[in-house]
């Protein structure tokens, strides 16, 4: 038997996009990624069809690429009605809380509405919107070592109850318990 590949990080992630142009511009400027590249073609490479694209690459640091199409010969795009907007989205990882706050006040500046600080026990986060109506969030890590460890050691028995009951474990409802005691 075969084994796979072992991974070597996210080579990219990709989404749609409503305007090729309007979106680097945002996250140039919104959030600083440089525009790495840029591919056009009529023809899809992986299954020949017909659909001209423009896909673009922006450096979300560390070596990690967000990508996005815009395909104007495709019907608007919209989202998974059946979702809430809460659920999808992309979150990017910010050096210290002072960060988050700056971040928070230069999208505010841009006349972006932002919500949070959330804060989620081993991280806090800020939201908002990309033009393309994707949710964004940007998170704070605050989480000391021994509670990672304590979260990664209840990860499969939470996951086991949740498939069996379809209702919240609380093997890590310290995280929330943590959040009242503070406030």
């Amino acid at each position: 038997m075969t084994s796979p590949a072992p991974l070597k990080g996210v080579h990219h992630v990709a989404y749609r996009c409503k305007d090729a142009k309007e979106t680097v511009e945002f996250y140039r400027d919104a959030l600083g990624m440089d525009f790495q590249l840029a591919i056009a073609e009529d023809n899809v490479p992986s299954t020949g069809e017909h659909d001209p694209y423009m896909h673009i690459f922006l450096d979300a640091g560390n070596g990690n690429v967000l990508a996005f199409f815009e395909l104007p010969t495709q019907p608007d795009m919209g989202r998974d009605e059946n979702t809430p907007a809460w659920v999808q989205h992309i979150a990017f990882r910010v050096g210290s809380l002072e960060e988050l706050m700056e971040t928070k006040a230069h999208l505010e500046g841009m006349g972006l509405d932002v919500l949070g600080p959330t804060h989620h026990g081993i991280f806090k986060s800020i939201y908002f919107f990309d033009p393309n109506g994707h949710r964004i969030e940007l998170a704070a890590d605050i989480g000391t070592p021994e509670q990672m460890a304590q979260l990664k050691s209840v990860a499969v028995p939470m996951i086991e109850e949740w498939n069996a009951t379809k209702k919240a474990p609380r093997h890590a409802a310290w995280l929330h318990e943590k959040i009242a005691e503070e406030s």
